[in-house]
């Protein structure tokens, strides 16, 4: 496997000869337009809250376009109009169709973005630029098309690339006619767009198999963990530890979505092999999976595993302390096509982590750089089940790569780090455009 950068292609020191101070100079207004926002937990929901209020503190103007809530469970409907601090976040409608089903949620991403197409109609004179996220995966389209009207510029961020995802999983034939209709019409939103934003070098390069012409375009950030927010605490002084009885157990935890891209198997595999040893597996969260998940530890008889819903966000820097090992997959086949947010607060969270997912994965160079964990193979629950029962056996090593992960996300992928690697983006992106005369 050719070794593939392991860092954002935007370093903090490296942004192509810019001075940090320039950062700051000449700052810009930019939509940003995503379908979730909290009080939604959707994770990058959250991801772009955390991003657009880092923005601020930079010196960014920032609106927000996006839906009601879809994954809360707190709340069903927020403010048509807030105020965050300097942010103003707008909500359109929202959308009840087959809820919870595919077919719903395709309807609602639908409905969103000819809403979001409108928006941006009525507003492209309120922001030098517009970033455009990929959920719903087809919302780039509403840049495009009012690109086409009024030449305003926009910047795809990539979160998951459809409809490769889609292909991968079986739920749509590479020569179905919808896969060829999307692919063209992506290579159209990727050529009119001023820049894109990927998670992974991998993601990058699939993009350029694709599309090779929009390679000087794609720039590589990766997600983050908030080291503020998410601080080590160990598990005797826990609250979430305590509630749940995991202080005197070794406990391997999976926090976020368990979704169609996420290997569960591996897991089950490895409880299954461990459950005569004092070992406690957590699953919180939800996702597609969820239900099918619970119900083969049930048919195995299990009784290894806790499960647990989404947790408030002020609940996170319990819930994810309350662990001896952080766990992370990604489904064979989909390792260009999805970057798994959740290991970057698992690496604020201060304990090892484990990452299941393919060799040809850019997470195995990554853990190898940063010394905080192990890659396993889809598939290999005897190497997980070992490594488990070593970090148990020997706590030294545990402590040792918890403290590797830390001071890796704080030395790379800080929200503020992260931050000034999109401004650098989205102003050259402005710039860009202006040159171009558009």
């Amino acid at each position: 496997m050719s070794k593939m950068p392991l860092k954002s292609s935007l370093r903090l020191d490296q942004i192509h000869g810019t001075q940090l101070s320039e950062l700051s100079d000449n700052l810009i207004t930019i939509s940003v337009i995503t379908e979730f926002f909290p009080p939604d937990y959707a994770a990058t929901g959250q991801l772009i809250e955390e991003l657009v209020k880092e923005l601020e503190k930079q010196g960014v103007t920032i609106r927000v376009f996006t839906g009601q809530p879809g994954y809360a469970f707190t709340a069903s409907k927020a403010a048509a109009s807030e105020q965050i601090g300097d942010i103003l976040v707008r909500r359109s409608r929202s959308t009840q169709i087959w809820s919870g089903r595919i077919r719903g949620k395709a309807v609602g991403g639908v409905l969103f973005t000819l809403r979001a197409f409108l928006h941006i109609l009525r507003n492209y004179r309120k922001s030098d630029i517009f970033l455009l996220t990929s959920a719903p995966p087809f919302l780039p389209v509403a840049g495009y098309f009012n690109h086409l009207l009024w030449k305003f510029p926009y910047v795809c961020l990539i979160y998951d690339l459809y409809p490769d995802i889609a292909i991968a999983l079986g739920v749509v034939s590479k020569n179905h006619w919808l896969a060829k209709f999307w692919r063209a019409i992506n290579r159209k939103i990727w050529q009119k767009s001023k820049a894109i934003i990927v998670l992974s070098p991998a993601m990058k390069q699939r993009i350029i198999d694709i599309c090779p012409e929009v390679a000087d375009k794609i720039s590589v950030i990766h997600s983050w963990g908030d080291p503020k927010l998410i601080v080590p605490i160990a598990k005797e002084n826990n609250w979430f530890a305590k509630e749940h009885n995991l202080v005197n157990k070794f406990t391997v935890l999976y926090s976020g979505n368990m979704g169609r891209c996420h290997d569960l198997d591996t897991i089950l595999a490895t409880a299954q092999q461990l459950q005569n040893q004092p070992i406690q597996f957590v699953c919180i969260g939800g996702g597609p999976k969820r239900e099918s998940f619970i119900q083969d530890v049930a048919r195995l008889g299990l009784k290894n595993f806790l499960f647990l819903p989404y947790q408030e966000k002020t609940v996170l820097p319990y819930s994810l302390t309350a662990c001896d090992l952080s766990l992370v997959s990604v489904e064979e086949g989909l390792e260009s096509l999805v970057a798994p947010s959740k290991l970057y607060p698992a690496l604020a969270a201060g304990r090892p982590i484990a990452v299941i997912c393919p060799k040809t994965s850019y997470l195995p160079d990554l853990i190898a750089d940063g010394k905080f964990g192990i890659a396993i193979d889809n598939g290999d629950s005897n190497a997980l089940s070992e490594f488990i029962l070593k970090l148990n056996s020997d706590r030294q090593i545990a402590a040792k790569m918890g403290q590797s992960a830390r001071e890796y996300l704080q030395s790379n992928y800080t929200p503020e780090i992260i931050a000034k690697q999109y401004i650098h983006v989205l102003q050259s992106s402005r710039d860009r455009n202006c040159s171009d005369g558009d």
